[in-house]
């Protein structure tokens, strides 16, 4: 006798089956294969996926539990980790890459107006905004409570002024999402949470390049820029409450990095192009034990996820999952790097793909910086779970 379940997840077999394109069920290639949506995308430049996009958009499957009034698809828990393991099963790729989805939504749906609700959720499930985050200041990272950039009331609207560092992406951004100085009475008491343009007057940005050659960092200025009050999330002075939530949501989002690709094994495809797997025992012994380590962290993450889906989860529980999983990511590269030989060395050519495998084992060693430092998260980890004292 069928379910209820049985009947969404055969449901969901065939529609995905119909929908999802051959070419969407292929390994990315390179960064350029990822959508962001927003402005600037361009849907002729890959038709198979501009189709994906819009096939998800359309049933809300981008965001598949948010409700369907902004945007989603309306499933419950159970359904969405349902249309999660058929797309895996299938290796479809994710339609859409987005802060909006992965940050800022779950912000909005709980400190949102209705009004904030209705016009951004929608746009954000349908990929029609590309978001970055301005958080870090330099002189704010880790202490980001000390952040400078300063919003004034002027009318109805805010002036702000001020400069954000590794804003991801931010010159391919649409709009950022934002934390100000609206008061210095209090540290964490007086940041506000603003959206606005990146297109309004007086916001420019500046690329950060990395030892990797590349990088998705910038600079960001704000000289003078008015926001209306009304792109002010929560009150005046609260921001402090949405930036908590927020940043667990990021790095729930990081922490997915350690999952890797559930399709053919590369460390294992790697070192048989180099011909290492058979003459190096302790590079196998190494591969499998990471192996081990990958479906462990798998396994932890699905049950993490169902906890916070049910509110069941320990505040802390998203800089476990963002720690373990950056350093499972860094392993990963790291062994990549060991089982390609010499040719991972390469740093141009058209064979290495313009040395995708060197570059991106140098990003790797960010991946324990960005969304909060790993001795951060060891520090809320030590405290929120083990209860240890202070040194």
């Amino acid at each position: 006798m069928m379910t209820d379940l049985d009947t969404f997840r055969a449901d969901t077999q065939a529609w995905l089956a119909e929908h999802c394109p051959p070419e969407m069920r292929e390994p990315l290639r390179s960064d350029a294969d990822i959508c962001w949506g927003g402005r600037r995308y361009d849907p002729a430049r890959n038709p198979p996926q501009a189709r994906w996009l819009q096939a998800m958009g359309e049933r809300g499957w981008t965001v598949p539990d948010w409700p369907v009034a902004y945007g989603g698809g309306g499933l419950s828990a159970a359904e969405t980790k349902v249309l999660r393991e058929e797309m895996a099963a299938i290796h479809a790729r994710n339609p859409l890459n987005s802060f909006g989805i992965s940050m800022l939504g779950p912000a909005l749906l709980k400190y949102g107006t209705e009004e904030q609700k209705r016009d951004y959720l929608p746009r954000i499930a349908r990929g029609e905004i590309r978001w970055c985050q301005g958080y870090s200041e330099p002189n704010a990272g880790s202490d980001l409570a000390g952040l400078a950039t300063s919003a004034v009331p002027d009318g109805d609207d805010y002036i702000v002024n001020g400069q954000k560092v590794w804003t991801s992406y931010a010159d391919q951004a649409d709009w950022i999402f934002c934390l100000v100085r609206t008061s210095k009475e209090s540290k964490q008491g007086g940041i506000s949470f603003l959206l606005f343009d990146m297109a309004s007057q007086g916001v420019s940005t500046r690329p950060i390049l990395l030892i990797s050659g590349t990088s998705p960092f910038c600079e960001t200025f704000f000289d003078d820029v008015r926001v209306p009050r009304g792109q002010r999330v929560h009150d005046e002075n609260k921001g402090w409450d949405v930036a908590k939530y927020l940043l667990g949501h990021e790095r729930e989002m990081i922490s997915g990095m350690g999952l890797g690709d559930q399709g053919e094994n590369p460390l294992v495809a790697s070192a048989i192009a180099s011909g290492v797997f058979h003459t190096d025992p302790l590079l196998r012994a190494q591969i499998a034990m990471f192996e081990v380590r990958a479906k462990a962290f798998r396994a932890m993450s699905e049950r993490f996820i169902d906890e916070l889906k049910a509110g069941r989860a320990h505040p802390a529980q998203p800089s476990m999952m963002k720690y373990y999983g950056t350093e499972l990511n860094k392993s990963r590269h790291e062994l990549l790097m060991a089982a390609g030989g010499s040719d991972a060395l390469e740093w141009e050519s058209d064979r290495s793909n313009g040395g995708a495998a060197p570059r991106t084992w140098l990003r790797t060693k960010a991946n324990s910086i960005e969304g909060g430092t790993s001795e951060v998260q060891l520090n809320i980890i030590a405290k929120r779970v083990l209860e240890l004292p202070d040194a």
